[in-house]
């Protein structure tokens, strides 16, 4: 118990979770790529971007926040009164690089708090600045934007949309450790899927396990706890899976259908992905069929997946296994992945697709995602790799990848 006049409890300024130079090499390298633009302000509205920028974490997307980059000052996080609290305990910047706006601008119908923002870079002599906003993003909407042209008409708006999202595409040594970490965690939530599915057994009772499993992490004198990840568990069975993004209800597993468990592990907002399925009693033969195809398609292009291949060599060597298995699949078949905030843990950059030429480098990370949804079934079996200084690509994690098969 605290005794008058003595010390509080001592706690850290901030639960930072990387080093300030990391930050720091971040905001230098989002400068040249400003630089390159013509962009004197950037908004940044992502969440993920956000973080990557500043280290801001925290359920707030649901209002409008944004932290601010210039040339010559740290970046500052702006948002709701409320959650600057949170930012002074996440970021890296000293707490003058905070500003919150009122609690009455929250939802309300008679101002908008990006005219708020708008009178914060005036303040900061912006008014007249070339300003760079993700137009194409879920958090920047079109009263977000009108509001905050309409505050400052001497600016000229420009389209940044993924100019931070390419910044961080390769991935440093520290975030390499919490991604092999979030591998660690879907490895046990599929584990934990195979020991506990079978007939009858009602799919939101399995669900429960999955979070429980991806949030309980790792155990051990070194084991560590998981994050919720960006995306909830997809879990279609039998014609369902025909669909690649249905969750779940409360219907029972049934004997005779297969059901494909899109997952991921997260792990302080890194994640990694991994799809496997499972089938309650035999399998038909074209499932099987399809299984060793994908199978094979998939370990053609970890082996495509090289440093100074091109995104589109990964999905030519994919989609070349399927044609050969009488398979059609157009699209993408994988995108990069890494830090990322709901709706999505895709980056929004790279995909392997037959029309993407990006240049694959050492440090880029990516959800390899070959899935194929006929009429009736559907079949998932993926992988989060890691693009190496030397030879293939390097799963993450260590699941087999063959279909399941369960009674």
């Amino acid at each position: 118990m605290h005794q008058p006049g003595a010390p509080m409890s001592v706690v850290p300024d901030t639960v930072q979770r990387f080093e300030t130079a990391e930050y720091e090499q971040r905001l230098a390298r989002t400068r040249v790529a400003m630089e390159a633009r013509g962009i004197e302000v950037l908004i940044v509205t992502d969440p993920s971007n956000m973080s990557w920028l500043t280290g801001y974490d925290g359920w707030s997307f649901y209002t409008h926040q944004a932290v601010v980059v210039d040339h010559h000052r740290p970046p500052l996080w702006w948002g709701r009164t409320m959650d600057a609290r949170g930012a002074r305990r996440t970021v890296y910047m000293a707490h003058e690089h905070i500003v919150g706006y009122p609690d009455e601008l929250v939802q309300s119908t008679t101002a908008h708090p990006h005219s708020h923002l708008a009178e914060v870079l005036k303040d900061r002599g912006n008014g007249g600045a070339r300003v760079g906003v993700e137009m194409d993003n879920y958090y920047y909407n079109a009263a977000a934007h009108l509001n905050l042209s309409d505050g400052l008409p001497g600016a000229l708006f420009v389209d940044a949309t993924g100019l931070v999202n390419w910044q961080r595409a390769v991935k440093s040594p520290r975030e390499l450790d919490y991604m092999r970490k979030a591998a660690q965690i879907v490895e046990r939530i599929h584990e934990r899927i195979f020991e506990l599915i079978e007939p009858g057994m009602r799919k939101s009772d399995l669900v429960a396990e999955i979070f429980r499993a991806g949030i309980r992490g790792v155990d051990g004198e070194d084991g560590f706890g998981g994050d919720y990840p960006a995306i909830v568990p997809l879990v279609p069975s039998g014609v369902d899976a025909s669909a690649p993004h249905l969750t779940w209800d409360d219907e029972r597993f049934a004997t005779g259908a297969a059901t494909f468990f899109e997952v991921a592990g997260c792990y302080r907002r890194y994640h990694a992905p991994l799809c496997r399925t499972v089938h309650l009693g035999d399998p038909p033969d074209a499932m099987r069929r399809a299984e060793a195809a994908l199978i094979a398609g998939l370990e053609a292009g970890l082996e495509a997946a090289r440093a100074g291949n091109r995104a589109c060599d990964v999905a030519d060597a994919l989609f070349t296994r399927l044609e050969a298995a009488g398979i059609d699949k157009e699209g993408r078949c994988g995108y990069a992945v890494g830090l990322s905030y709901p709706p999505d843990w895709g980056e929004r950059t790279i995909s392997f697709r037959r029309s993407d030429r990006t240049v694959l480098q050492p440090g880029m990370t990516f959800h390899f995602m070959p899935g194929i949804w006929m009429d009736d079934w559907g079949l998932e079996i993926t992988e989060t790799i890691l693009i190496t200084d030397d030879g293939p690509a390097e799963a993450l994690a260590s699941y087999p990848r063959e279909l399941t098969v369960k009674s």
